[in-house]
């Protein structure tokens, strides 16, 4: 599946959610978005959708009215807590839509998503309430947003049926792998790890450097919208 992913104000390419698409063995295009300038964002965006033609997008808070902004067709739309009151101009969805928000948003509300919906005469039930915050980086949202891009970008109608959903959350299959890297404080090399989503948003373990063997305390955080920020000192000892 080819996905245009749109990422959020303040995420760069390479975060989290397109990294984990990417894995599940998508074909994902992450273009950088200007922060500052949302128009300059939509033209970057457009010009992505236009040269390489993507099966679905998928926008993210802040890329979520990229995406809304977008001439795009009828291509159908994958949207994560999308942030359509606060940048651009389009107030209804378009094109086939499904729309994931988690109910303890506290960055842009449920409602919000609600409300697009019945702007554009679209049925309630192509909203789902999932995840725990606006991330929407924990394993089960990621799962589904997997499950979203396969139905949407193979053609499949709406509305959803509760057994498809249940099926996209239990496929063993759809692993919550990541990666990311580190310099080694003790020789320098940029080292590439793997890491399991599911040991949390905070993790610290000890990892030898595969080049020099020494070990080093790995500190990995979840940013703002998912995005891994590792961090590595020397072990002790």
């Amino acid at each position: 599946m080819k996905i245009l992913f749109l990422h959020g104000r303040g995420s760069v390419p390479g975060g989290l959610k397109p990294t984990w698409l990417r894995n599940q063995g998508h074909e994902v295009l992450n273009p950088h978005l200007d922060d500052s300038d949302f128009s300059a964002a939509v033209s970057t965006a457009q010009r992505e959708f236009d040269l390489h033609q993507p099966d679905v997008i998928v926008g993210s808070s802040r890329g979520g009215a990229v995406a809304l902004n977008l001439i795009s067709g009828r291509t159908p739309l994958v949207l994560l807590c999308p942030a359509w009151k606060y940048w651009g101009t389009t107030r209804i969805l378009q094109a086939p839509a499904l729309i994931l928000h988690s109910r303890h948003d506290a960055v842009v509300p449920f409602s919000d998503s609600e409300e697009l919906l019945q702007n554009s005469h679209q049925p309630l039930d192509n909203l789902l309430a999932i995840g725990s915050e606006h991330r929407m980086s924990d394993p089960e949202s990621l799962s589904v947003l997997d499950w979203a891009c396969r139905t949407l970008g193979s053609g499949k109608q709406l509305p959803w049926m509760d057994g498809m959903l249940n099926e996209a959350v239990s496929d063993p299959s759809l692993d919550t792998a990541a990666e990311a890297s580190y310099l080694c404080d003790s020789c320098g090399e940029t080292i590439v790890i793997p890491v399991d989503l599911c040991e949390g948003e905070s993790q610290t373990f000890v990892e030898d450097c595969p080049v020099c063997c020494r070990p080093s305390v790995i500190h990995v955080e979840q940013g703002e919208d998912g995005l891994l920020q590792v961090t590595a000192e020397a072990a002790q000892g």
